[in-house]
């Protein structure tokens, strides 16, 4: 149950780190810190089914509140914008020669 209870402190931290990032206006470190608390949640997910009934209810529980506070912070993290891929533009001096 410890290595379980580690797995969850672990991803809290990370949603703590993405916390502070957004605080510290750093999106994309947020992203990342998100990122890498939903790795640590998968693993616990993997590991589900081999859980006795007591891990489960410690673990589902603690858990699900990593989750929470997980989900607040990704709603508060800003959407990136993509630009759109458009034909670059001829500049018709961009081949004649400086010295000239």
């Amino acid at each position: 149950m410890d290595e379980l209870l580690k797995l969850t402190a672990d991803a809290g931290v990370e949603v703590s780190a993405a916390e502070t990032a957004l605080e510290d206006a750093e999106p994309q470190a947020a992203r990342d810190a998100l990122d890498r608390a939903d790795d640590i949640l998968t693993q616990l997910r993997e590991r589900w089914p081999g859980m006795s009934a007591p891990e489960r209810a410690v673990i589902g529980d603690a858990a699900a509140v990593v989750r929470r506070r997980r989900d607040a912070v990704a709603a508060r993290v800003p959407v990136r914008r993509v630009l759109t891929d458009v034909a670059a533009e001829v500049d018709p001096e961009q081949d004649e020669d400086p010295e000239s």
